[in-house]
């Protein structure tokens, strides 16, 4: 990929698993310079669900399209299953004894949107935008009026 026109840095967390959680998101804008942050927290939510929504929300506030995105994440769950081409198989069998189906098929349509390329960075490593994004995620998933995490709930196996 050439020079990116977006820069994007995620992390999700959850205090327990589940447990209340959040994501932050660092938005940087190549061509201005131009930065901005968002963060939002969930009152029952899993550690992977808040890595991979991270991601999708920040893709949501992009503007323009196609445009050319690098996203930095410490989820060996959210680059694994693009970047070595399960999320492709996964669709074939109609993502069969998966989780988080709701987030993935939330994903796809606006991965087809742009050109994205992905970037694992060590979790905690003192990466500075990384490192940001884990204060923002785990603030947000102390506030008060959290959200809820509708799709968690439509995960769990139930018996009614």
């Amino acid at each position: 990929m050439n020079s990116p026109d977006v820069v994007i840095y995620t992390d999700g967390s959850s205090r327990g698993n589940p447990g209340p959680g959040g994501y932050g998101i660092i938005l940087e804008d190549c061509n201005s310079g131009f930065i901005k942050e968002y963060a939002k927290g969930f009152k029952l939510t899993t550690n992977n669900r808040m890595e991979l929504l991270a991601v999708i929300d920040a893709l949501k506030k992009l503007k323009k399209e196609p445009l050319k995105i690098r996203v930095f994440t410490d989820s060996k769950y959210v680059i694994n299953p693009i970047e070595k081409k399960w999320l492709d198989n996964w669709k074939k069998t109609g993502f069969k004894n998966k989780k988080n189906v709701d987030l993935w098929l939330e994903f796809l349509p606006l991965q087809e949107k742009h050109n994205i390329q992905f970037e694992w960075i060590k979790g905690h490593s003192d990466h500075p935008q990384n490192e940001r994004c884990d204060k923002l995620a785990v603030g947000a998933s102390k506030k008060e009026n959290l959200f809820e995490d509708k799709g968690y709930n439509t995960n769990l196996n139930t018996l009614f």
